[in-house]
């Protein structure tokens, strides 16, 4: 028998809640509670929380030890019933919980019914005659098919709400025939298209939603509350699995276009019709976007995003594009963000939830400033296995769905093959996210018919499961088995659904869909065509307007202080370098601003700047009080944001991807704290960024900060990796540029501004570090004024003539030649420096070699090793483009695995040795021969 020691806080607290209330009022308590208080007096407790010490309370008694029993069994069913819950629809035996029987609380179901139903407690025990039948509906709810998983909610609002959700039912399917009849339908239209593509292309992938067919109506559901709501887009991100349903039944992708892709083409001009101007993705990574006309002011768009096979990486695009829709931006100042606007569904597959960081990384950002969407609906598709894993193979904790709970996200375990309990879960999940603005996670449990493709043969490493499955009825069948009980339909009318739906895919699959029209590509030359320049008389006047926002503001230090004096004073004399690489960031801003494009920076540090030099937010040295000059810009039309980022890579540059293409004429910038932490974000960059004008014909225009440069620290933060994004750049996928002025910097990020609508291209940058402040770097105010940008800087010689040797280079790199002793020293070799790396400057180059008539070899010169940077790019272009005439030979690091030295000493020794050899061209350099 249970001791007063026993009790769970929250119960003892919830019986000393009732003896307190009948103190102060009796019949405010039903009358068996009434009884047992006027019988025993107050419970042995001291407080809410604690048993009173044996000298202060009363005598235990066995009708106390009753009541405490009743509550701390009826709060076990709560916190833990889901473990008894009937969640597999292949009848698995649940967990036994030894907390979930009477006996472990010191009393018995007969002992229950001479209780009162207020022990309960919740909207269950109003209508409940006597405790015995509170916990046997308690039971009911938490130990059903649905599986309510609260325990780890922090809040107390938020838990009291799911609680009384769940208890008073709510939420529950009971419209009547009407609507169970339409769910028939929709199940045999979902089975339907799976049915009649396994009969017709059985040697073809499809990743059949068989098993889970519920995912569609928990869809149609949430999709159907979201309109009722004013939500205005909803962006689903699923992988592969179940993909072509959601395609055909929740986007209304026509089955004649879904059946053409399962055709193979009958000619070659027919393959160059159907992939147009792009390569294509196969027909389950495609997206599609649906609007559906309500009675709405505006109509809701569904947008369903292409997805690669890297199945979880579509999570931070999502939410990444549902920020981009709730931002406004058209007015200056902070971005404003609605949360009303979206709604954010991510189907997850049980494997890759807890396997896959990116998923972490994702939930990790729901509640961040400048990453928060106001709740994303989870759903993971559990089919109980991986490809061929086991759930004990793949994960370390009981449920796919733990790894939640680190972010208090609600959680709901679901029978995949109970139609009402689904919907009801979907119902619930979608009001928690109305009311609470954050996540909600729905585990709908079911299974995978076949194999993880259909040509897989999953009996090989699950025999029993799928001898099981095979037999097991499909939850179509089900429900219309239960529709007929009911009497709601006879025993016609499920199998005429059934023909209803084959002769329309039959009729699809007949006919012949229309060829998609080719996507149009800008024309060519507008980049060269945008004007960048800056007129004097407007810089200053924005170079004005910011120091006046700063005259009364408490700076931090003096150092802090003259760094914003210098930068407001530095277009006092035009044809002074005054100006720096922070200063031609700001005003390049500002001028995009007063232009009306609206600004997001995002990034680690990126508020200040890994190396303290940008400073776009400013924190008041009296007050505390954040300030960001850009956006109290009088000239401003637009919003600037700017952001800290977490410490993440893949996550954050994949929702800066989603909101860049979501919201394409926005100038939206990722700035990496050194530029080798791209490598954390590479699938983002394989599968999406460059990719995706080829696969999907999307059009990103992100740009990404990459500082870059050799400096002596090590292997790690020297190199941004410039010989990966050079080796995926191709049919002008993107722009890659090093750029070695203040005023160079300025012109290129007002170009990718310019061209934002016309010419959409991602933007990768290698920024420096060192030279941020160095006076090598700085421009003059005549060159943002009647400047441009230059895809290569030549050598500023004035006898072309007398050149014999023509050294090539890009970045930093550049500095250390010049400043070299041995510039002086060999009047023969030129210097030019290659700013734009992609679209290869063939023009500018030829122009510039054309120049010394007597150049006997040029020199690609690089600091990287020689499997690195740029040289396995330009190499062969440039033997091309001289067509062998001259010889093109290579001065850098030998190749290496690693991208650096460790030593300060050897990079000094190294990096001496490779600017010689790039002077000296009388002899071949050794680092040249190194293969």
């Amino acid at each position: 028998m249970s001791s007063q020691l026993d009790f769970h806080g929250p119960n003892a607290g919830y019986v000393q809640e009732l003896y307190e209330r009948y103190v102060r009022s009796p019949e405010s308590v039903d009358a068996r509670t009434r009884q047992y208080f006027d019988r025993f007096g107050a419970p042995p407790v001291n407080g809410h929380t604690e048993a009173a010490p044996a000298s202060e309370s009363a005598p235990s008694s066995p009708a106390t030890e009753k009541i405490f029993g009743a509550a701390n069994f009826a709060q076990a069913i709560r916190l833990f019933g889901h473990l008894n819950a009937q969640l597999d629809p292949l009848g698995s035996a649940p967990i036994s919980d030894p907390e979930l029987s009477p006996e472990a609380h010191g009393i018995t179901y007969d002992d229950l019914r001479a209780l009162p139903a207020s022990i309960v407690g919740g909207p269950i025990a109003q209508n409940a005659a006597n405790a015995h039948d509170a916990i046997r509906e308690l039971e009911a709810v938490y130990s059903s098919r649905i599986g309510y998983d609260f325990d780890h909610i922090r809040q107390p609002k938020e838990r009291q709400w799911l609680r009384e959700a769940a208890e008073s039912g709510r939420f529950r399917f009971n419209e009547g025939r009407e609507k169970a009849i339409a769910l028939l339908e929709r199940l045999t239209q979902v089975e339907g298209f799976e049915t009649f593509l396994q009969k017709s292309y059985p040697t073809k992938y499809r990743f059949s939603i068989e098993g889970l067919d519920m995912m569609l109506p928990v869809l149609d559901e949430v999709i159907q509350l979201s309109a009722r709501g004013g939500v205005e887009i909803i962006v689903i991100g699923m992988a592969h699995r179940g993909r072509l349903n959601v395609l055909a039944h929740i986007l209304n992708k026509p089955y004649d276009h879904i059946l053409s892709e399962f055709k193979d083409p009958l000619s070659v001009q027919e393959m160059k019709d159907a992939i147009g101007w792009t390569t294509g993705d196969v027909k389950y990574h495609k997206g599609q976007q649906r609007a559906l006309d309500g009675d709405q002011p505006r109509s809701l768009v569904l947008t369903l995003p292409p997805n690669p096979s890297h199945l979880e990486a579509i999570d931070p695009v999502v939410v990444g594009m549902a920020r981009a829709a709730g931002s406004s931006v058209g007015q200056p100042g902070e971005a404003i963000f609605d949360a009303a606007k979206t709604m954010q569904i991510m189907i997850h597959g049980d494997a890759a939830f807890p396997g896959q960081g990116i998923v972490s990384e994702t939930l990790n950002l729901s509640q961040l400033p400048g990453y928060r969407t106001g709740g994303t609906l989870h759903v993971i598709a559990n089919n109980q296995l991986g490809f061929t894993t086991l759930p004990q193979e793949s994960r370390s904790t009981l449920y796919a769905s733990d790894l939640a709970k680190g972010f208090k996200v609600p959680i709901v375990h679901v029978n995949a093959d109970d139609p009402e309990a689904c919907i009801e879960v979907a119902r619930m999940a979608f009001a928690y996210t109305a009311e609470f603005e954050k996540d909600f996670l729905i585990d709908l449990v079911g299974y995978r018919r076949y194999g993880h493709n259909e040509l897989d043969e999953p009996g090989f490493t699950q025999p029993l499961m799928y001898q099981h499955i095979r037999s097991h009825r499909t939850v179509r069948q089900l429900w219309a088995q239960t529709l007929e009980t009911r009497g709601v339909i006879d025993g016609t009318q499920a199998d005429a659904l059934v023909e209803k739906y084959n002769a329309l895919m039959q009729a699809a699959n007949e006919s012949t869909p229309p060829i998609e029209p080719k996507r149009p590509t800008p024309p060519s030359g507008l980049a060269k065509q945008a004007r960048t320049l800056v007129d004097s008389t407007r810089l200053n006047t924005l170079n004005d307007s910011l120091a006046r926002l700063t005259e009364a503001f408490n700076f931090y230090s003096k150092r802090l202080e003259s760094t914003f004096r210098t930068r407001r004073d530095a277009l006092k004399t035009p044809d002074d370098a005054t100006i720096d690489w922070a200063t031609a960031e700001e005003l390049a801003f500002a001028t995009i601003l007063e232009e009306g494009i609206p600004i997001r920076l995002t990034g680690q540090d990126s508020e200040r700047g890994t190396f303290s030099q940008r400073h776009a937010v400013l924190y008041d040295s009296q007050s505390g009080e954040r300030f960001v000059p850009l956006q109290h810009l009088s000239q401003a039309k637009a919003a600037f944001e700017v952001r800290n980022s977490p410490l993440s890579e893949e996550a954050a540059l994949g929702f800066e991807y989603g909101y860049n293409v979501q919201a394409p004429g926005r100038l939206v910038l990722w700035e990496a704290q050194y530029g080798d932490f791209i490598n954390g974000a590479q699938n983002i960059v394989d599968e999406f960024i460059l990719s995706a004008r080829e696969k999907w014909g999307e059009t990103p225009s992100l740009a990404l900060l990459l500082p870059h440069g050799y400096e002596g620290r090590g292997p790690d933060h020297s190199s941004a990796r410039l010989e990966r994004f050079l080796s995926l750049a191709a049919k002008t996928n993107v722009r890659i540029a090093n750029p070695t002025t203040a005023a160079q910097y300025f012109h290129l990020l007002r170009r990718q501004a310019l061209l934002l609508q016309s010419d959409p291209l991602p933007l990768i940058v290698l920024t420096p570090k060192s030279l941020l402040r160095s006076k090598l770097i700085m421009s003059t105010p005549r060159e943002l004024a009647e400047g441009r940008w230059h895809p290569v800087i030549d050598d500023p010689t004035d006898e072309p003539e007398m050149i014999r040797r023509l050294v090539l280079c890009s970045g930093k790199f550049y500095y250390d030649l010049t400043q070299s002793d041995h510039r002086a020293r060999y009047s023969e070799v030129a210097i030019a420096r290659v700013e734009q790396l992609y679209r290869f400057p063939a023009d500018d180059l030829r122009a510039i070699i054309n120049r010394y008539p007597n150049v006997e070899q040029i020199v690609w010169a690089q600091e990287e090793p020689k499997n690195m940077g740029a040289w396995e790019y330009m190499g062969w272009r440039l033997r091309r483009l001289t067509g062998g005439a001259i010889p093109v030979d290579y001065v850098g690091r030998r190749r290496s695995s690693s991208p650096a030295e460790g030593s300060t000493t050897a990079h000094e020794v190294n990096q001496s040795m490779i600017v010689e050899y790039a002077f000296n061209w009388q002899f071949e350099p050794v680092a040249a021969k190194e293969d």
